[in-house]
């Protein structure tokens, strides 16, 4: 992928001919697909005449999903598969090394190790801990009135419309549904003046590949096709994310239909605990999804830059903290639903 900015530079920690730990590390020489925006740190650089790119980034690619970044047994192989992380930037002259979306376990031998960490916002849907919603009409149930309004007014629209969806299930997705899928999903970055990394071959040999772990829900109107939406899942922990979606025409609410209430709707059928909603997005909260805080940590070679983030991050973390205080206080539940089963 180094075409695309994103050059492999992966990582191995060996104990004689045994594999210990790994990273996923790349060379990236852009800031896309990342979701933890670091534009202005490269503008400071370039306005002072140091070069930001090309850096070290330990991420998935094009996915703000959380999870195992330093892959290891325990915490000091972490800490060791980091000060490699950072041997290696230092000795190809990288300005920086960042782990995006790291684990819980990640984070804490980050900051053992002297790396900044930084503090963002997600909105994930949970599902009742002790009482799983029965249906879609229970969890909606559980919302503030004029939520659930707006969610039941914003569905009457779509189905108004003519719409209808198909939901297709791992090897129920044919490539002709992944054909159509990627279409919708250029015309989303097209609609954006973007151009989309990922290419229909991808998406043809993730199916093929890795069906057990995506469903497509699919817009139909008078038979035909219109919108599509994928979402990834892990069956055995019962956990969805949601990815991309696109349409190949405008209706009014469509968007939350297929991104949102389609999916919950399956994850409440399904018995699933959660349902991550991606990047961004307090309008989120509105459908049902609550603020969680995320994680990311870096380390920067210069040292007065070093100081300069590291006074940045300090004064931002209580910014998102607040921020997050003030989600909370604006919950979309009712008080009841909070403190019930």
């Amino acid at each position: 992928m180094a075409e695309t900015g994103w050059a492999p530079a992966f990582v191995a920690l060996y104990r004689g001919e045994v594999l210990a730990g790994a990273v996923a590390a790349y060379l990236k020489s852009h800031s896309y697909g990342e979701y933890v925006f670091d534009w202005a740190w490269a503008d400071a650089y370039r306005r002072h005449g140091l070069e930001y790119y090309p850096k070290l980034l330990a991420a998935v690619p094009f996915t703000p999903v959380p999870g195992s970044r330093l892959l290891a047994r325990d915490s000091a192989d972490r800490r060791i598969l980091l000060s490699a992380l950072q041997s290696l930037a230092m000795q190809s002259g990288l300005s920086s090394a960042h782990l995006l979306f790291p684990h819980d376990d990640d984070i804490e031998a980050a900051r053992a190790e002297g790396w900044m960490v930084r503090h963002g916002v997600q909105f994930h849907w949970r599902n009742r801990p002790d009482v799983p919603y029965a249906d879609f009409a229970d969890f909606t149930a559980a919302l503030q009135r004029e939520k659930r309004k707006k969610i039941q007014q914003e569905r009457r629209r779509v189905a108004e419309a003519g719409v209808s969806f198909q939901v297709r299930v791992g090897t129920e997705i044919t490539d002709a549904d992944w054909r159509f899928f990627h279409h919708c999903y250029s015309l989303t970055y097209a609609a954006h003046g973007s151009t989309p990394y990922l290419s229909l071959d991808f998406f043809l040999g993730m199916g093929r590949q890795l069906s057990q772990h995506w469903v497509m829900f699919i817009a139909l109107r008078n038979g035909e096709p219109l919108a599509a939406s994928l979402v990834a899942i892990d069956a055995e922990r019962r956990w969805a994310w949601g990815r991309y979606w696109g349409a190949t025409e405008h209706v009014p609410c469509l968007h939350f239909e297929a991104c949102y209430y389609q999916p919950l709707q399956w994850c409440i059928a399904q018995g699933y605990q959660c349902f991550e909603g991606g990047a961004q997005g307090e309008h989120k909260m509105a459908r049902g999804l609550t603020p969680t805080s995320t994680a990311s940590a870096h380390w920067l070679a210069h040292p007065q830059f070093a100081r300069a983030v590291e006074d940045f991050l300090a004064r931002e973390g209580q910014g998102i903290s607040a921020y997050l205080d003030e989600l909370r206080e604006r919950t979309p539940f009712k008080a009841a639903a909070l403190t019930s089963p």
